[in-house]
């Protein structure tokens, strides 16, 4: 089979689907149970866009089908003129409808739609590393914001005199994980520091960790049996008091060593509350890292989601370029992107991965 003949085959049986799911939504069992309702309700959502399209494809073919008829038919010149410029429209809109219904064919991530939790940690470098670590913090929470993403600062553990050492940040607003997903790695950053006297570059590094935030009921935590958790007193820079109550929480996993510390909120149930979260996600991640890790046994693809150990992206101060190294992809204006204006560099990872997603399924079709 054909790889066009199976694509129509599949949209085909989507269409039935769409059709089954309409028909069922006009039944009066259907209008009567609020459940099912909703759930074939979502389901046509899902449904429509990729059914639409695959019928303008059709008409576009039956279009072609008619404009290749004249021009073999026609005698006229200028009337055979015409019909090969429609057939050239044609085709064009034929092309890019079949390459965006491969698209809409590809399996979904499940977790795209998900609330995001990104921590950032200070890498080597040392106050130059925690001064970038703050910097990239801003320019997630500024991008968050102009996306209409709501944010919450669970977490931070700062220098003193502008950095941070780490900052966990929730990023809540559908698709925030679809948006930010490929942002997990080490992050480099070129420049000269404002304490360095004689002009010289220096090189640091921040990491950021990029997780779907979770249920409870996804991830099952036996509180009694896995967890260690102490209350302290929360404490500022240097040590100076944040509060005078017993807050800040410290949960450790016992079975997985997985420790989360909260102690921004002054109630201590809210500091727990958070760290669970955090702690949930963490987990949640190991499964995910353990699913990946079997993914690429079988191949390796060019944008990976999570992997903290690779450097993804360079930000060279001295040249005001920002350099994805997963995919070549170069910005120059450093000021914008650190003020959190990476729709660009987001958009390309997610093509690039579309694509690469597109090239395994050709390959495992044949």
């Amino acid at each position: 089979m054909s790889d066009e003949s199976g694509l129509d085959a599949k949209l085909a049986t989507l269409a039935r689907q769409y059709d089954d799911v309409s028909a069922q939504l006009g039944t009066p069992e259907v209008h009567a149970d609020p459940n099912q309702l909703r759930t074939l309700g979502r389901e046509l959502a899902r449904l429509e866009p990729v059914v639409a399209a695959f019928r303008e494809l059709n008409d576009v073919r039956a279009q072609l089908a008619d404009a290749r008829q004249m021009r073999d038919a026609e005698s006229d010149d200028e009337m055979r003129d015409l019909a090969r410029e429609e057939i050239a429209a044609l085709e064009t809109r034929e092309t890019r409808l079949i390459e965006d219904l491969k698209v809409s064919l590809l399996p979904r991530d499940p977790n795209d739609d998900r609330n995001v939790i990104v921590e950032i940690r200070a890498g080597a470098g040392g106050e130059e590393a925690a001064l970038f670590a703050a910097q990239l913090l801003r320019m997630y929470t500024r991008y968050a914001q102009e996306h209409r993403f709501h944010t919450d600062l669970m977490s931070v553990n700062e220098t003193g005199i502008g950095g941070i050492k780490e900052a966990i940040l929730e990023v809540a607003g559908d698709g925030a994980y679809s948006r930010l997903k490929f942002e997990g790695g080490v992050h480099r950053v070129q420049r000269v520091p404002s304490t360095e006297s004689s002009g010289r570059i220096h090189t640091s590094t921040a990491t950021v960790i990029v997780l779907p935030e979770v249920d409870e009921v996804e991830v099952h935590i036996d509180e009694e049996r896995d967890l260690r958790i102490d209350v302290k007193r929360a404490s500022g820079p240097g040590g100076q008091s944040v509060n005078t109550t017993d807050s800040a929480v410290r949960i450790t996993h016992l079975p997985s060593g997985l420790v989360v510390e909260i102690q921004d909120e002054k109630s201590q149930h809210k500091n727990k509350a958070k760290a669970m979260a955090v702690l949930r996600s963490r987990l949640y991640d190991l499964e995910l890292a353990k699913q990946r890790e079997a993914q690429s046994a079988e191949r390796r693809t060019m944008v990976t989601a999570g992997d903290r150990s690779e450097k993804i992206r360079t930000y060279n101060f001295p040249d005001n370029r920002v350099t994805d190294h997963r995919i070549g992809v170069t910005i120059h204006n450093v000021p914008a992107v650190l003020e959190g204006q990476i729709d660009a560099l987001i958009d390309a990872l997610q093509m690039a991965d579309q694509a690469d997603r597109l090239h395994a399924l050709a390959e495992i079709g044949g």
